[in-house]
């Protein structure tokens, strides 16, 4: 009987430990499926590291038995073979595509590129900046609204009257004007995209390159169209045409060339409006100014006595002034900017502040207007206005 029992618990202690065996082993088995296909991955992620580099090449013209001419990134076009996964329907002249570099066949297509200064042109946030934020150019802003803003707002205008709307505007004026701050306010003002470039990104190291950026440019503004684009210190890449020997100042001429072509070319830009502003229109070529690219071109000028005291009450409005009279200080500061005035007004802050007041008086606008202008050839207010 005892035997019996015995060799039941020896039983039962074997099947234990099958059922344990049984256990790991499957455990084992995944385990070493999972180590498996990691193993398969990583070969496969070697393979690719391992494999050629592609050249970007563009498609110049489609021959028949699935042969097509690229051209490329290395300058010479050839004769070449399209790979069997990519549809012969869908090749298209000027499609990008990725070559082999042994055969240079057709591998893939590639999507349309920007360059990344292009990209980053558009302003996503619109600028805070309004029309009443500019003082003492009501006049100029009329015309900036009726150029910029009226044609891609109210189109259906300018049909009834049977003329075509306006293509660009240059804004000249000295340097702290209000060109830009113009620009800005007009980006809040539209719905349509904004894009803003310098004109000094244009002039590129390598043959071409700058040409590429504009055509690349205007490409962008008529795929977000409706939109306006900003071209700052146009005068980079605008100046006149000479007989230079310098293949820098070649390079130029050529951006300059395709910023024509584009700007008045056979292709219509549609709702694509151009501002653009510089401070020296004396050096601009004549070809850039004429009607027919730049349909008005707007003079920004230093503000007038009027124009100086409405630019201080727009960057006072929100400070602590105490026996501060606006006229005065209009009064004296003949000669300034408004981006002096607007320099005048926070010197006059840092100079309370440098006193521990919470106000500003009217002997810290005058400290303020000796430090900015200094260097100018103003006015001077009385000595006793300063006490």
């Amino acid at each position: 009987m005892d035997e019996g029992i015995s060799y039941d618990i020896e039983k039962e202690e074997y099947l234990k430990q099958i059922r344990i065996l049984e256990s790991e082993k499957k455990y084992l088995e995944s385990e070493l499926k999972r180590l498996q296909y990691e193993v398969n991955e990583l070969k496969r992620e070697l393979s690719r590291m391992r494999a050629p580099p592609l050249l970007i090449g563009y498609i110049e013209d489609i021959l028949k038995d699935n042969k097509i001419v690229v051209r490329s990134s290395t300058g010479p076009s050839f004769v070449v073979n399209i790979s069997e996964n990519i549809p012969y329907e869908k090749i298209k002249p000027g499609m990008r595509v990725a070559l082999n570099k042994t055969t240079l066949a057709v591998i893939e297509t590639l999507q349309d590129s920007y360059d990344p200064s292009v990209v980053m042109a558009e302003i996503e946030e619109k600028p805070n900046v309004t029309y009443e934020d500019i003082g003492g150019l009501s006049q100029q802003l009329i015309e900036v609204r009726e150029t910029v803003e009226l044609p891609l707002i109210k189109p259906e205008i300018f049909k009834k009257v049977g003329i075509e709307p306006p293509k660009g505007v240059l804004l000249v004026g000295p340097p702290g004007t209000g060109k830009t701050l113009i620009a800005k306010a007009v980006a809040h003002h539209t719905n349509a995209t904004f894009i803003r470039v310098v004109g000094s990104e244009f002039v590129r190291k390598y043959i071409g390159e700058g040409a590429r950026l504009v055509r690349e440019l205007f490409q962008l503004a008529k795929e977000k169209a409706p939109s306006i684009i900003f071209i700052d210190e146009l005068d980079a890449i605008g100046s006149r045409r000479l007989d230079l020997s310098t293949s820098g100042d070649r390079e130029v001429q050529r951006t300059l060339m395709q910023l024509l072509a584009e700007m008045d070319g056979f292709n219509p830009l549609g709702n694509v409006k151009i501002m653009a502003a510089t401070n020296r229109p004396d050096i601009l070529d004549e070809a850039l100014i004429r009607p027919g690219r730049f349909d008005r071109i707007i003079e920004i000028p230093l503000p007038n006595k009027d124009g100086r005291l409405e630019i201080f009450k727009i960057h006072t409005k929100r400070m602590n002034l105490k026996d501060v009279d606006l006229e005065y200080l209009a009064n004296n500061t003949e000669g300034a900017s408004g981006a002096d005035i607007k320099a005048i007004t926070i010197e006059a802050g840092m100079f309370a502040i440098r006193d521990s007041r919470d106000y500003v008086t009217i002997q810290d606008f005058n400290k303020a207007i000796e430090k900015v202008l200094k260097n100018k050839n103003v006015k001077e207010p009385p000595q006793h206005m300063f006490m």
